[in-house]
């Protein structure tokens, strides 16, 4: 939980019951009754939700998050008194250092809610719900249960795109955010405190809310009531359409007593697309550093500073990132944005979410005040490399090698407790840098290397930096510790 403006961030994954829930499995679902037609929405009238609810419930289902026990090897300092006692490390430990003990970390389990967005089972999510799960299952509103593969997670903007196996599912229809206005009927649904297929309704509170709870934000606020559970759920409109992704919640005690906070559709789209096609999302970058103008001026004023912006709306830009795209199109610090493609952005929640639509190489023209003159500049967005090349997920078929988890009797040999061995070297990374067959991988990037799964994060991981670089420690067969350098970049740029 994060605590913003003296408020609780709750995530609203919350741990299951302590007895669980049982599930009809492949039940059939009841026949459906003809649906009204959508209601009129009349100025000033009261609206029926009822539709909204029965068109898009069938669409809303329920994620069951699994995390097995396992056990691990951590490192226990020794009591200071224990070498007075065992001088010579008789009980397992060696003077003057830590003892390394197994440990058995608890099974986990969770719940939160998900949004069927294709009749053949692709189903979005918040990223906090499915994080470093080892098994998902989803339940229908029918009851129907499926186990659940993640295509794809964007920690950035709190998203996941995980998938089921069949056809013919029931897909919410989903339309762009912009369209929505504050002071709209809305209806949250999800699947709160563990209570199936509930519905809350309220209005739109506001629009582009940043709230600093993750990289990338531009939040629509709503008064509708929204409990933990309720995560990875939709918010819809009086036509049953999907708006926003259920995020979080705004709350003294962690409960419904605040707003709610949901990820709009134009942020969601984009991150589904890019997970779909790339493996990981494609983010256009600025190349600066900002924040509201009023803040600004606000913060300014607090230490007895006059300042005039020529403006009081807008991103003041507090840095421009060295050879970033800001930079190369003229920006400098101390300019004020006003518009991007001729939209009017008053705060930076407002530029992030315009800009989360678009990818490297795209370009923008802003409008904004230098020295309260209005200029106008075409930007054309980087990558984080620093290019405009799409970024693809690297994985370990770019090394050119064959690794695998060393076995106890190889920890035994080089006396170490973990490792990746090269069984074979083929033509890649590997080769290039001269990792020869049989060195022992411990530590990528001063990360241990522990599984393959450690080794594929850190590629993907390195991959993404401006210097995309592994920085690999290890052991030869006869013990001698050495280090390579293993530079991505060239591997990147075939992709």
């Amino acid at each position: 939980m994060n605590n913003v403006k003296n408020y609780l961030f709750s995530v609203l994954c919350t741990a299951a019951l302590a007895t669980p829930l049982v599930y009809g499995l492949n039940a059939v679902a009841a026949p459906k009754q003809p649906s009204p037609a959508a209601p009129a929405v009349v100025g000033g009238q009261p609206v029926d939700l009822s539709y909204a609810a029965e068109k898009a419930l069938p669409c809303v289902v329920h994620i069951k998050y699994l995390k097995n026990a396992k056990v691990q090897e951590v490192e226990v300092q020794n009591d200071p008194f224990g070498d007075m006692f065992d001088p010579f490390g008789f009980f397992g430990g060696r003077q003057g250092q830590g003892q390394k003990r197994k440990v058995q970390t608890p099974k986990k389990e969770a719940t939160g809610s998900g949004v069927i967005i294709s009749q053949d089972g692709y189903i979005v999510t918040n990223n906090h719900v499915v994080d470093d799960a080892d098994e998902l299952t989803v339940t229908l509103n029918d009851n129907r249960e499926y186990s659940a593969r993640i295509i794809g997670t964007d920690k950035n903007t709190d998203l996941a795109l995980i998938k089921i196996q069949g056809t013919g599912f029931p897909a919410i229809k989903v339309i762009s955010s912009d369209d929505i206005k504050v002071g709209e009927w809305v209806l949250a649904i999800g699947h709160p405190l563990n209570l199936r297929a509930t519905v809350t309704a309220g209005i739109v509170s506001a629009k582009a809310r940043s709230l600093g709870a993750n990289g990338v934000e531009a939040f629509i606020q709503t008064d509708a009531a929204i409990n933990q559970g309720n995560s990875g759920g939709a918010l819809v409109n009086v036509r049953g359409e999907l708006i926003g992704i259920n995020a979080m919640l705004t709350s003294p005690t962690g409960s419904n007593i605040g707003y709610g906070f949901a990820i709009p559709t134009t942020i969601m789209n984009k991150v589904v697309d890019d997970l779909k096609t790339y493996g990981t999302v494609q983010r256009g970058l600025i190349g600066i550093q900002g924040q509201d103008a009023r803040d600004y001026i606000d913060a300014q004023k607090s230490q007895n500073k006059e300042v005039d912006l020529g403006t009081n709306e807008g991103i003041y830009v507090a840095k421009v990132v060295e050879d970033g795209a800001a930079a190369d199109a003229g920006l400098e610090e101390g300019d004020v944005i006003t518009s991007v493609d001729g939209v009017k952005v008053t705060k930076m929640a407002e530029l992030q979410e315009h800009l989360a639509t678009k990818r490297p190489g795209d370009k923008v023209t802003l409008k904004y005040l230098h020295k309260k003159k209005e200029k106008t500049a075409v930007v054309t967005l980087k990558n984080e490399q620093g290019n405009t090349k799409i970024v693809k997920d690297a994985d370990l078929d770019m090394l050119g090698a064959v690794i695998r988890e060393i076995n106890d009797k190889e920890k035994e040999t080089l006396d170490i407790k973990y490792g990746l061995k090269v069984t074979k070297v083929n033509k890649g990374k590997f080769q290039e840098r001269g990792i020869p067959v049989g060195f022992v991988i411990q530590n990528v990037n001063e990360e241990p290397m522990k599984t393959l799964s450690d080794l594929n994060e850190a590629v993907k991981q390195a991959n993404k930096m401006k210097d995309p670089v592994l920085i690999i420690k290890g052991v030869y067969p006869s013990g001698r510790k050495e280090y390579f350098t293993v530079p991505l970049e060239e591997a990147t740029q075939k992709k």
